[in-house]
């Protein structure tokens, strides 16, 4: 069994016995991993407060034994990568951090290593953190919709005089409006169109959204995850977001 160093973003951390926990950790180089964290919840001295590196979002560096016959794996040393500010203390950064946790809770099914997709993970978790309230707000959106064009299902064309409708079943601009329902149609699909086109956190935070417009863009993403995600199922911190963008 080899030692590796990697960082690590914490998706999970379930209580194991009297003072271990399970930690789901996606890696950058294994991708989706299961750890055993071994007497982290012990009331000594020495364990006081190692709990805390294992809160969900949390950006690790970890040495790791890796066995890739073995579903559970193990963590030899851990410290923080980065330490958030903000995160875990204020409620807006937390929900939206959590948001995009439990989005990756659904989406990552393999433990297959996707370092692209492990950076912009990484990124956008620093810039809940450090970023202006306006970007913090259009994150989610332009998050989940960035996330499905790394794992291959990327919303085809853009909003034109003539492509104004997008199929969320096909995932692609369209002409007309499709016989089922799962559809978004001008302004939604406009905004869309330029979320996928944003190259970086300047042009995100530039756009100018109301509460109705990103609830509706919110329920269409997560719907569009659904059809291209086996099993996605509903996402609970959606409805959180909900509330303290409103």
């Amino acid at each position: 069994m080899q030692i590796h160093k990697t960082k690590g973003v914490i998706l999970r951390a379930v209580k194991y016995g009297e003072t271990s926990i399970i930690a789901t950790v996606y890696t950058e180089l294994f991708g989706v991993q299961s750890y055993m964290v071994k007497g982290v919840r012990q009331s000594s001295k020495k364990s006081q407060g190692k709990a805390n590196y294992f809160q969900p979002a949390a950006i690790l560096e970890m040495e790791v034994y890796y066995n890739e016959l073995k579903q559970m794996q193990f963590i030899k040393e851990y410290q923080w990568s980065f330490f958030y500010e903000k995160i875990f203390n204020d409620v807006v950064r937390n929900a939206v951090s959590m948001y995009i946790i439990e989005l990756l809770q659904h989406s990552l099914k393999q433990p297959e290593a996707h370092p692209e997709l492990f950076d912009f993970i990484e990124n956008t978790l620093k810039q809940i953190d450090k970023g202006a309230d306006g970007l913090i707000a259009n994150l989610p959106l332009y998050f989940i919709l960035q996330l499905g064009s790394e794992l291959g299902f990327k919303i085809s064309g853009e909003y034109s005089d003539e492509m104004k409708v997008i199929d969320l079943q096909e995932g692609s601009f369209v002409k007309d409006i499709p016989s089922h329902q799962q559809y978004l149609i001008n302004e939604c699909a406009q905004i869309t169109s330029r979320l996928l086109r944003a190259k970086n956190y300047e042009e995100v935070s530039a756009i100018l959204l109301n509460r109705h417009i990103r609830k509706e863009l919110l329920q269409a993403y997560q719907t569009f995850m659904q059809f291209h995600i086996t099993g996605f199922g509903e996402l609970r911190s959606v409805g959180v977001l909900y509330e303290l963008f409103a």
